[in-house]
């Protein structure tokens, strides 16, 4: 649609007027598009303005205090569609000039990365405040301002679930966030980090994030109680071993987790009791559907958390077991079971050894040492060495004194056979 004839007179006679008289007539040409032309036309009236004003140039300085108000104009009319049809044909006419007015081009962007995110579009949103010049000569961006951007960036494509997006912009924001005074802005670096931990699946990092973020007194309670509540469903989720336990014990001693609807299932991991499925399942219908997403064996992942966290509830209740009965135990076959047993061994989560022609795993009752390939832990390794030369020694004892109690009854005897 074109632009209202008295917008076009108006913006005439501006262009025809000295230079020190037009920021005057412009600020009064957009008032009129603000209050009194047709909202169907309002698009191009704003347009219209643009267009005159590089048509007619006015200085630089002058271009700059009217862009200005162009801006806050449109920002005034609360409407996310035209802050979006506005803004874009404004970027075309500025783009040969963007150098120029980086200040108008950087608060266009903004404007319209803020009416894709009220249309939820968030991708759309991150994109577009990707394209804000931040290192420019030409304009001054402080190191807080450089962190705001990025981190709406990365709360966008948090939005989406887009974990690798934001992770590039997490890793930018890491080499500035130290000299970011702002305690809010702060925060939201602290949790974006978690959220992205928890999307890539390394939930033990996470857990003990979402815990640091949850003692933050610049967050409400209840906002403290729901990152615990996050924090407590990432480690239940993490790897069972000494890492997890660790972390376990923090939240499980930690006051505020008895009012967590996770604080049973919680407790009966930290005290190593098997989990029953309606308790798995129960926990399930809280989860995000990355927590349950299918891994590369064909499993989910809290499946998998809860089968390892069960094998190590049977390692406190047996100090051996067939595997074909630890499979029954687990939900699994034999081999299956076999499988987990072995590769919980050898990443130093579970303290154990495995007699494979016995179909046998024999569990060593100790803490496991937390280190990939060590097996078991080197206390129960030591004492096993222990208990192996005391009784090849009482055995070379027994032998001795059976020896000597022959030589004295039957010396012949010994002497014709043992000698």
């Amino acid at each position: 649609m074109a632009p209202d004839p008295a917008v076009l007179q108006r913006l005439q006679v501006t262009a025809s007027k000295p230079i020190d008289q037009q920021p005057a007539l412009y600020e009064n040409a957009l008032a009129y598009i603000c209050d009194s032309s047709s909202a169907d036309a309002t698009a191009d009236n704003f347009i219209a303005v643009i267009s005159t004003l590089f048509e007619h140039p006015s200085g630089v300085v002058m271009s700059r205090s009217i862009l200005a108000a162009f801006v806050a104009r449109l920002r005034e009319l609360k409407n996310p569609d035209l802050w979006i049809d506005v803004g874009n044909r404004t970027l075309d006419i500025l783009a040969a000039q963007s150098a120029v007015f980086p200040d108008a081009v950087a608060v266009l962007r903004e404007l319209i990365a803020t009416a894709h995110e009220n249309n939820e579009d968030f991708v759309d949103a991150a994109k577009v405040l990707a394209d804000i010049p931040l290192d420019l000569s030409q304009r001054q961006v402080t190191i807080q301002e450089r962190a705001t951007v990025w981190i709406r960036i990365v709360r966008n494509y948090l939005e989406v679930d887009d974990s690798t997006a934001a992770s590039a912009y997490i890793s930018k924001l890491k080499n500035i966030m130290h000299r970011v005074e702002d305690q809010g802005l702060t925060l939201h670096f602290n949790l974006s980090q978690a959220r992205i931990l928890d999307a890539q699946r390394e939930f033990l990092s996470a857990a003990n994030k979402y815990h640091e973020i949850s003692f933050s007194l610049a967050i409400a309670e209840e906002e403290r109680l729901h990152t615990l509540s996050m924090a407590a469903k990432c480690a239940i989720l993490a790897p069972a071993g000494p890492l997890r336990s660790r972390t376990l014990g923090r939240l499980y001693k930690d006051e505020r987790s008895a009012q967590l609807d996770e604080f049973g299932i919680l407790e009966k991991i930290f005290l190593d009791r098997v989990l029953t499925a309606k308790e798995v399942e129960t926990f399930a219908e809280g989860l995000q559907p990355h927590q349950l997403a299918t891994t590369a064996d064909g499993t989910t992942v809290l499946a998998k958390a809860v089968m390892e966290h069960n094998l190590l509830g049977v390692s406190k209740l047996y100090s051996n077991i067939r595997f074909d009965a630890l499979g029954s135990l687990l939900g699994l076959d034999a081999s299956r079971a076999e499988e987990t047993t072995a590769r919980m061994i050898e990443q130093g989560r579970l303290a154990g050894r495995i007699d494979q022609l016995g179909g046998l795993v024999y569990f060593d009752g100790g803490e496991a040492s937390g280190q990939k390939g060590s097996g078991r832990t080197e206390t129960v390794v030591g004492k096993e060495m222990r208990r192996w030369d005391a009784n090849v020694e009482n055995l070379s004892e027994e032998v001795e004194n059976i020896t000597n109690a022959l030589h004295e009854q039957f010396p012949a005897f010994v002497e014709a056979n043992l000698a």
